[in-house]
């Protein structure tokens, strides 16, 4: 086995790794100059270098797959037992990279990281799309000598990104899981994406997008919290929300007089309040911008010729109660793909959060298209 080498590495706490990627040209032709990745590893890489898989992160995750809280990581892995030994991710056979993404806040270079001038990039930093990210991404699997892989797998945004890399480079991706996510934003994501940036872009602390050097501000953490509950709501089914707090006080205030509140109310609080102690908005921002203009058409036809361009094994994957990213869509990628490509359905009352949820039904996917790839 043979561990990757790179002598431009550095580490960060919690066993990040840092790869510069030099500098990332962008669709709207704006270049982000001498860009950086983080990432983390699992498992080495073969002799061969044949081994290694690709997982990529939604909007508000990053490279920390599998594992505790710790030093560099504020909360534990978000697809805790995907990875490791005999696991559906199995490190004693595969090499598992899992990148934050350009323009994230935890370690890759976006809005919070210093631009050429050692000031913050705020408002400067350039759009990016998803296809950007996934250039970014190609970049720095040159920098580790990875060719191919033997998959690439993501949800939600990450999806988008594993349907590009099919895509943009079908020679070096062998199986591809695309899960919980869709080949174009359609007009209803992207309003729920236009309130959550509009609600940022309203806080007095945006500072349009300034708000680093603000002396005394936290940036717009209210309008970020707003985003979050807005977002939080659609990751979740009705019918769990029903189940889990239906019309149930919060305390001994009563909602009908102003004293008092919800439980529903107080669990997206909580998950609001979470999110910001981790998470930088205009991170937040750029990222959910790339993924409404998120779109496999653009110059290529139409969604259908896009998804043709795609050789590996497909694992479509949808969950059942998804009222954000519908399975409806998941049978169009799974129909562009084509060769009897089938959609597989998690069943999971939590809506889009499932794939992060249903471990075991995910796994048993996920090894089963491993060895079919």
């Amino acid at each position: 086995m043979l561990d990757i080498v790179s002598p431009t590495l550095t580490e960060l706490p919690g066993g990040r790794l840092v790869q510069p990627i030099g500098d990332v040209h962008t669709e709207t032709g704006r270049t982000v100059p001498d860009a950086e990745i983080a990432f983390q590893t699992w498992g080495q890489l073969s002799p061969d270098r044949d081994n290694a898989v690709l997982v990529l992160h939604a909007l508000t995750g990053d490279s920390h797959v599998v594992g505790p809280t710790g030093p560099g990581h504020p909360t534990p892995g978000w697809w805790p037992g995907l990875v490791g030994p005999g696991a559906a991710l199995d490190t004693d056979r595969y090499f598992v990279v899992a990148p934050n993404a350009l323009g994230g806040c935890r370690g890759s270079t976006g809005p919070s990281s210093p631009a050429p001038d050692g000031r913050p990039w705020g408002s400067r930093f350039p759009s990016l799309t998803v296809r950007d990210q996934v250039t970014a991404e190609m970049q720095l699997a040159d920098a580790l000598g990875i060719d191919s892989w033997a998959m690439v797998l993501g949800g939600s945004m990450g999806g988008m990104r594993a349907l590009e890399w099919a895509v943009m480079a079908p020679e070096r991706v062998r199986a591809v899981a695309p899960i919980a996510t869709t080949a174009q934003s359609t007009a209803d994501q992207i309003a729920w994406c236009h309130t959550q940036v509009t609600a940022i872009r309203a806080d007095a602390g945006w500072h349009g997008g300034d708000y680093y050097d603000v002396p005394g501000s936290e940036g717009p953490i209210g309008g970020l919290e707003v985003a979050r509950r807005i977002a939080h709501t659609t990751y979740r089914s009705a019918a769990e929300l029903e189940q889990r707090f239906a019309r149930d006080p919060q305390g001994d205030g009563a909602p009908l007089d102003g004293t008092g509140r919800f439980t529903v109310q107080s669990y997206l609080d909580h998950h609001a309040e979470s999110l910001v102690r981790r998470f930088d908005a205009n991170t937040y921002l750029n990222l959910t911008q790339a993924m409404m203009t998120h779109d496999l058409a653009r110059g290529r036809g139409d969604v259908k010729a896009a998804l043709q361009r795609i050789t590996a094994h497909a694992v479509v994957i949808a969950v059942d109660s998804d009222r954000l990213y519908l399975p409806e869509q998941s049978r169009t990628i799974a129909d562009g793909i084509g060769r009897d490509t089938p959609v597989h359905l998690i069943h999971s009352p939590h809506g889009h959060d499932g794939f992060l949820i249903e471990i075991d039904q995910l796994a048993a996917l996920v090894r089963d298209g491993l060895a079919r790839r």
